[in-house]
This record gives structure tokens, C-alpha cells and sequence, in this order.
């Protein structure tokens, strides 16, 4: 194994998911690499759809990453070059009568499990749902195949950057068709997203689209050959594994947390964190250093430790500074 390598067996992490695995496949691939982790979807033989043990397993592989703070970034890509994830198993439960499960969903609605929305667990990690990809570090979508149903309005469109493979990446929503809206928070995601007269093109036909038109729309960021599409996700990974770690974490954070605040009070957040991103990390001063030295910074992501208050200005450092503070140039 090479040097800043690990791979992560994920049937022993889930500790308390309850199913049983099939022995010759787990249901994705887990890796961490140099300060990126690579999770992909591995049941290419059924759409890397989002069965139970796959869904079990996706929100471990979210929870490692998130604490383990050597990881910087993620990319999340789909095994084969036919689908990046078809979505959610819609085969019914072989034990459950459809009666009941009418009654469990009318049950979900009102009486949802602690902890969860509409049955998908949330945490502090930023997870919407056990496997959207919420948490507060940079996840690249690399779309190597169908992304449809769940796989596009839930696990796509909760990545921050995606590139697409321009042979084989293809698009569709597939659940209005089938006369229904889907569980997950697709709709609203899309529609804030995209344009809405494109959004609601994707939403009310349903029909399947390309990566040229995905990109065209604003979906996704690159289309780029098949076979440089892992490559490219990875340039992404290591430019953004070079960046400020809590910064880069705290602005994703801002973003999706406060992005739709109006803009004075979104600001005034902003300079709350940015004001303790200088105050309480070393990156902060680190990267004005690097800047005035004419040298590349180096972002270790340490936290500073408190300090003494600080002491009483003269009369004269005091009306210096008040100038200073009030011309913003400093």
C-alpha cells in the first residue's frame, strides 16, 4: 500500500446496521488517499442503486470522512462506465404487504424517527439524509454513467463540483413518471440550483438529457473525456487539498447554512467566522505571511490557543489605531 494510503473495510464500521452483506461484494468502495477520500458506489450490476446496505454504508464512509481531519476533500463517482447511481431500490420489501406499507408511510409522516426527516437520520456532520453528501468538506461528483432518480436529485445535486464523462454520463429525474415526487429533497435542490425554467424542464417532462446539455443548463461544472475523468476529479481534490482546511470547511458551511439570508445579515455572518478563522487559526496569518514573503503558505489547519486580553492603549496608540479603524485600511 502506498504512503498516505488507507482503505477502509466498511462492513466493519457499520456496527449497528442491521442486514446481512453478500460475500463477494461490499457495496461501495472506501479509500482515503493523500487527504482525499474516494467513495464509489459498487453494484454496477444493479445501477449502483441505493439499497440498504449501500445507503448503510455511504453515511459511515460521510461520518469518517467528516472527523477524520486529514481528509480534505471527497469524490464521489459510481463502479463501471453505465451509471454513477440509478437511484433508490423500488423493489417492495418481501415481507411487508402493500396495506401496511401504506400504513408505514402515513406513519412516516407524522410520527417520523427521532433524529430523522421524513425517516432519513440528520447529524451534526451536516448530513440532509443518511447518504447526502452534507458534510462540511468539498465533494467532487465525478459522473461516469446514469445519474437518475435519487442518484440526480439527491446524491448529485448535493455535491459542491461535478464533472461528467462526455460519453456516458446522462441525466434524468424518472420519478414523475412513475407519479410521484420522490422522499428525498431533490426538487427544491434543483430548483435552487438551476435556472427555474430549467429546473422545471428536468421536473414536469422527466425526460433524459446529456452532459452537454447538463452543462449548458448549469448542472454540472466539466465535461471531459471518459477516460480523463477520474484524473480530472483528483486535479480538483489536490488543488483544494493545498488550500486553508477551516476556511475552505467554513465557507461551505456558510454557504449552505446562510446562503439564502438576506445579503446584511449573510455579511455579518461571514465576518463573524472570518473574524474567528484570523483569531483562533493559524492559517489565517500563515496566508497574509506567505503573501508579503512572496512564498507559497503552508495551511496546517491548527487552532490557535487562547491568549492574554489585550493591553490598555495610550491616548495617542488609541486615537492612531481609532484612524486606522475607521479608514477599513489595515
Amino acid at each position: 500500500m502506498a504512503v498516505g494510503t488507507e482503505s477502509y473495510n466498511i462492513r466493519s464500521k457499520c456496527t449497528l446496521c442491521h442486514f446481512s452483506w453478500e460475500e463477494d461484494r461490499l457495496p461501495i468502495d472506501y479509500e482515503k488517499r493523500d487527504g482525499v477520500a474516494y467513495i464509489t458506489l459498487n453494484n454496477p450490476a444493479k445501477a449502483n442503486i441505493f439499497d440498504k446496505p449501500t445507503a448503510d454504508a455511504i453515511s459511515e464512509a460521510w461520518i469518517d470522512l467528516w472527523e477524520d481531519r486529514s481528509i480534505r476533500c471527497a469524490i464521489l463517482t459510481g463502479k463501471g462506465d453505465t451509471h454513477f447511481c440509478g437511484g433508490h431500490n423500488l423493489a417492495p420489501r418481501e415481507n411487508i404487504t402493500e396495506e401496511e406499507r401504506e400504513y408505514l408511510r402515513t406513519q412516516r409522516i407524522f410520527w417520523p424517527l427521532a433524529g430523522t426527516v421524513h425517516g432519513q437520520k440528520t447529524g451534526v456532520d451536516g448530513r440532509m439524509g443518511d447518504h447526502y453528501p452534507r458534510v462540511w468538506k468539498p465533494v467532487i461528483a465525478a459522473v461516469n454513467g446514469w445519474a437518475a432518480g435519487a442518484g440526480l436529485y439527491s446524491l448529485l445535486a448535493s455535491t459542491d463540483i461535478r464533472i461528467a464523462s462526455a460519453e456516458h454520463a446522462r441525466f434524468k429525474f424518472a420519478l414523475l413518471t412513475q407519479g410521484w415526487l420522490g422522499h428525498g429533497p431533490g426538487a427544491s435542490l434543483l430548483v435552487k440550483q438551476l435556472r427555474y425554467i430549467d429546473a422545471m424542464k428536468i421536473l414536469l417532462t422527466d425526460e433524459p438529457f446529456d452532459a452537454q446539455e447538463a452543462l449548458r443548463i448549469g448542472l454540472i461544472n466539466e465535461v471531459v473525456p471518459h477516460a480523463r475523468l477520474l484524473e480530472r476529479a483528483e486535479e480538483l481534490a489536490r488543488h483544494i487539498c493545498k488550500l486553508p482546511p477551516v476556511a475552505v470547511r467554513m465557507m461551505k458551511e456558510f454557504v449552505v447554512r446562510f446562503g439564502d439570508l438576506p445579503t446584511d445579515q449573510a455579511w455579518h455572518v461571514q465576518n463573524l467566522i472570518n473574524s474567528l478563522l484570523i483569531q483562533t487559526t493559524t492559517d489565517g496569518e500563515e496566508g497574509r505571511q506567505a503573501f508579503n514573503e512572496k512564498r507559497k503558505p503552508n495551511f496546517d489547519g491548527k487552532l490557535r490557543k487562547r491568549g492574554d486580553a489585550w493591553p490598555d492603549l495610550s491616548e495617542e496608540d488609541a486615537k492612531r489605531l481609532d484612524e486606522a479603524y475607521r479608514s477599513g485600511e489595515f
